[in-house]
């Protein structure tokens, strides 16, 4: 590396937002595995790219947890207004890995997976609700935000109980009687928790876009996170009421038609979320295109927010084409999904090369971190100086 000394370097430049690079690269696995048209190869590519987003994601929980015991600076990043943002995707993440267990492991039949995948989502809703409501906490009482600065990236920490609920309909199809009920209604509540706040913050979103326009060039890219959300939002409650029409009658005998409805409900809210995310996906491609025309767009860490929430949106629509039959999203996710995977490689080619130069890992930013927080706890300790 010819910006970095030192492992130590690397270390200290090691951010949360890491783990969005493994987000990206379980996404496209799915996606490959879930592809509308059959080819075996397909499959094992698939199975192959699972196997490398296991790999991403440990070896960046290793450095992440590494450069937090060494230089014990959690609490700082808690208490920057970007850097915390990022800490929701590592969640996100560990969802991938529960997602990718079920969908590839379920054909074969083997006996410990359903309990695995139990385990770990058990585990991820721990991190997932601490993300919820531990960091919009934080922003509210001691972080310090400018509205002109605010972007999309709000919705980061409160994304992750809406992917941990459709990992739960997944985990719930590998089981049943009342684990997979208790499974199916927890999932019903984390979605409800994340979607309700995550629309208002995209309210809150929207107002800032209105009266401020559109972020700068080097955040420009988190114009899709939207689109992740309500991606998210469609095929989770979609999931969702597959798997309560399947556990419901039996699970909760006294409700009849409760599976049915929330079947039903599934497949129509699930579409309303889907249009709704069409604007956004419209919105974010111009928003992008508006500002590359307009200027170079830099390459950084944020890019992978092209991955995951188109990924989303493109899962969304698989799901729609299973419920509906209808060869338009059959299409689309195939189109799409070709689309998302050659931005994966290109993504990912760029990620080795700026790693590799050291553009992703200055230590700088420490130090932009370190005098950032010195000076928002310097204001909370002594709030009769503030204005």
């Amino acid at each position: 590396m010819c910006e970095l000394d030192t492992l130590r370097d690397v270390i200290r430049g090691f951010s949360p937002a890491w783990f969005t690079v493994s987000m990206g690269t379980g996404i496209v696995s799915m996606l490959l595995y879930g592809f509308p048209y059959e080819w075996s190869p397909l499959k094992y590519i698939a199975m192959g790219i699972a196997l490398l987003d296991l790999l991403t994601f440990v070896v960046t929980l290793v450095l992440f947890t590494w450069r937090l015991v060494q230089y014990r600076d959690f609490f700082n990043i808690l208490l920057h207004p970007q850097m915390s943002m990022s800490l929701g995707a590592a969640p996100m993440a560990f969802t991938t890995l529960i997602t990718s267990i079920v969908t590839i492991l379920a054909p074969y039949e083997v006996a410990w997976m359903p309990t695995l995948a139990l385990v770990l989502w058990c585990i991820n809703i721990v991190f997932a609700v601490l993300s919820f409501l531990a960091i919009p906490f934080l922003v509210t009482s001691h972080q310090k935000h400018a509205f002109e600065n605010v972007n999309a990236t709000l919705l980061l920490p409160v994304v992750p109980t809406v992917v941990t609920s459709s990992a739960g309909a997944l985990v719930a199809s590998v089981h049943s009687g009342t684990t997979a009920v208790a499974v199916v209604l927890i999932s019903y509540a984390l979605w409800a928790i994340g979607v309700g706040i995550s629309l208002m913050l995209l309210t809150f979103y929207v107002v800032r876009l209105v009266l401020h326009k559109l972020p700068p060039p080097d955040t420009i890219i988190s114009a899709f996170i939207p689109l992740g959300v309500l991606g998210q939002a469609s095929y989770a409650i979609q999931l969702m009421g597959v798997q309560a029409l399947r556990v419901f009658p039996d699970g909760l005998s006294q409700m009849t038609y409760l599976g049915e409805v929330l079947h039903d409900l599934g497949f129509f809210i699930g579409f309303l979320f889907w249009s709704l995310a069409v604007w956004w996906l419209a919105h974010a491609i111009y928003s992008v295109l508006y500002t590359r025309f307009h200027g170079p767009v830099p390459f950084n860490l944020g890019w992978w927010t092209l991955i995951f929430p188109t990924g989303s949106f493109i899962s969304s629509s698989t799901k729609l084409w299973y419920l509906t039959g209808y060869t338009f999203f059959r299409v689309l996710v195939s189109i799409m999904s070709v689309g998302v995977i050659t931005l994966w490689i290109f993504v990912t080619l760029n990620t080795i090369r700026y790693a590799w130069t050291g553009e992703l890992l200055k230590p700088i930013n420490i130090r932009h971190l370190e005098l950032h927080t010195y000076s928002e706890n310097k204001d909370i300790q002594n709030p009769e100086q503030q204005v």
